[in-house]
C-alpha cells in the first residue's frame, strides 16, 4: 500500500438515506474497509427525484467518478482546477492546478467555449498506486494549434487532498476546432482505459475514418507501454493489426461530452451530442462495443445525414430526442446505490435544455424511458457516482447537488 493510502479509511458525511430534500448532514455510515463502502445504513423508499444543492463549485465544472473507496466527491473545473469535496464542503487548496493563469497547460475558457480540463479518471488502483488521469485541451485557439490531451499524474506521498503539480502527456490529438472535444474517460471492468474524443467540429469528416483519433472511443493499456508509446494497445483492439489507428475501439460519435460504463453488466451507455436535429443515448452490451459504428455523420440519430445513407453496419440510438426541447444532451449513470433502492437499474440523465429523464433496459434491450416532472436545475453539466455509488450532478450555475429520491 502506497504511503498515506490509510486514510481512505475514514468516511466523510454521507449524502444518502435521507428523505429528498432533507438539510441534516449528518453521517449515517460506520467506518468500513477502504475498498468497499458500507450499504447505506437507511434507505429510503420511493421514486419521487429531487436534486440536493450540497456545493458551490469554481464555475462551470463537471464531476469524475470517486476511486473505490473513496468517499470524497471531485469536481473538474473547465479552467483548470480539481478540488475536493468532503461531506458537502470544498476544500480551499485544489487536488490540481493545471490553469493557465497558474502557469499550466489548459487553454484559457474565459471566452466561453467547450475548450478546457474537460475529464478526471482514478485508475482502478489508485488507493495503491496514486495515478489518475486527466483529459484537457492546449495550444493557442487563434492560431488552430489545438491538441486534446491526455495525461498521467499521480497523487503527493504526504498529503492525499493534493497532486504532484506535473503530470506525463500520454496521448496527444490535433484538434482543429474550438468545439466538440469530448473528454470523458473511464476505466472498463477489463482495466483498461477508455477515452471518448469529440469529431473535432468543422466539416466532421473524422467520425467515419478509422484512421483518425477524433469522434471515437479510444481504448488503451495504461499498465503497460509498446515501443515509442506511454501505453500499450490491447491486441483485441478491431484496428490492432492495421486498417485504422490502433487506438480505436469504436466509430462515428460526434460529441460524446458524458457517458459511463454499467458497474452491475457492463453496458455502455453514451450520451451523444447532436448537430441540428437529434440528441441520442446509445447503449452497447459488451459484446456490442468493439469496432461499433454509432453512425456519425451519415446518420444523425437514425436521421439522414449525409445522403446516401447505407444503414448496413450501423448501431442505432436507444433513445432519440428532437431539437428545439432537447438541444444538448447530458449523460448519464446507472443507479446501483444503496440509499434509494427503487431506483437501482435506472439511467439517470438530461439535457443542457433543462429536461431529465431516466431509462432501463427492457429484456429485449429496448429502453423504458420516463421523463422526469419537477423543478430540477435548468442547465446540467455531469452525472456522475462517488463511491458509494450514489448519483451527484454539476450545473452551469457552478452547483453540486445529490440526486435523492423519496415517496
Amino acid at each position: 500500500m502506497r504511503p498515506g493510502a490509510a486514510w481512505f479509511t475514514a468516511l466523510a458525511v454521507a449524502a444518502c438515506g435521507k428523505p429528498a430534500g432533507t438539510p441534516d448532514d449528518a453521517a449515517i455510515d460506520a467506518p468500513a474497509d477502504a475498498r468497499e463502502l458500507p450499504a447505506c445504513a437507511n434507505p429510503v423508499a420511493g421514486s419521487t427525484i429531487a436534486f440536493r444543492k450540497i456545493g458551490v463549485l469554481a464555475g462551470i465544472a463537471t464531476l469524475a467518478t470517486s476511486p473505490p473507496g473513496d468517499a470524497r466527491v471531485f469536481e473538474v473545473g473547465a479552467r483548470g482546477k480539481i478540488h475536493v469535496f468532503e461531506g458537502g464542503v470544498q476544500r480551499t487548496t485544489p487536488f490540481l492546478d493545471l490553469s493557465a493563469a497558474a502557469g499550466g497547460p489548459v487553454v484559457d475558457t474565459s471566452a466561453g467555449t467547450e475548450l478546457g480540463l474537460l475529464g478526471l479518471v482514478f485508475h482502478p488502483r489508485y488507493i495503491d498506486n496514486g495515478v489518475f488521469f486527466v483529459y484537457y485541451t492546449t495550444g493557442d485557439p487563434a492560431a488552430g494549434t489545438l491538441r486534446d490531451v491526455t495525461a498521467r499524474c499521480t497523487v503527493s506521498a504526504g498529503d492525499p487532498n493534493v497532486a504532484n503539480p506535473t503530470c506525463t502527456e500520454i496521448l496527444s490529438i490535433a484538434d482543429p476546432a474550438v468545439n466538440h472535444n469530448g473528454g470523458m474517460m473511464a476505466f472498463g471492468g477489463d482495466g483498461l482505459l477508455y477515452i471518448g474524443t469529440g469529431d473535432g467540429g468543422g466539416t466532421n469528416e473524422n467520425p467515419q475514418n478509422p484512421s483518425s483519433l477524433l469522434g471515437k472511443m479510444l481504448r488503451v493499456d495504461v499498465d503497460h507501454q509498446d515501443p515509442g508509446k506511454q501505453y500499450a494497445i490491447p491486441s483485441d483492439n478491431p484496428y490492432a493489426n492495421g486498417g485504422g489507428a490502433p487506438e480505436v475501439w469504436i466509430i462515428g460519435l460526434r460529441n460524446p461530452w458524458r457517458w459511463s460504463f454499467d458497474r452491475a453488466t457492463g453496458d455502455l451507455w453514451i450520451a451523444d451530442v447532436g448537430g441540428d436535429r437529434v440528441e441520442e443515448i446509445d447503449v452497447l452490451a459488451p459484446d456490442e462495443q468493439r469496432g461499433a459504428n454509432l453512425g456519425w455523420n451519415v446518420y444523425e440519430g437514425s436521421v439522414c445525414n449525409k445522403p446516401p445513407c447505407d444503414p448496413t453496419g450501423m448501431i442505432f440510438p436507444k433513445d432519440e430526442r428532437l431539437h428545439p426541447a432537447w438541444k444538448a444532451i447530458i449523460g448519464g449513470q446507472v443507479y446501483r446505490g444503496t440509499c434509494y433502492p427503487d431506483l437501482v437499474g435506472w439511467f439517470f440523465y438530461g439535457d443542457f435544455a433543462g429536461a431529465y429523464a431516466k431509462a432501463r433496459l427492457r429484456p429485449d434491450r429496448s429502453l423504458e424511458i420516463v421523463d422526469l416532472a419537477g423543478s430540477f436545475p435548468p442547465h446540467p453539466t455531469s452525472f456522475h457516482e462517488d463511491a458509494h455509488h450514489e448519483i451527484y450532478m454539476t450545473d452551469s450555475s457552478g452547483f453540486l447537488y445529490h440526486l435523492e429520491a423519496g415517496p
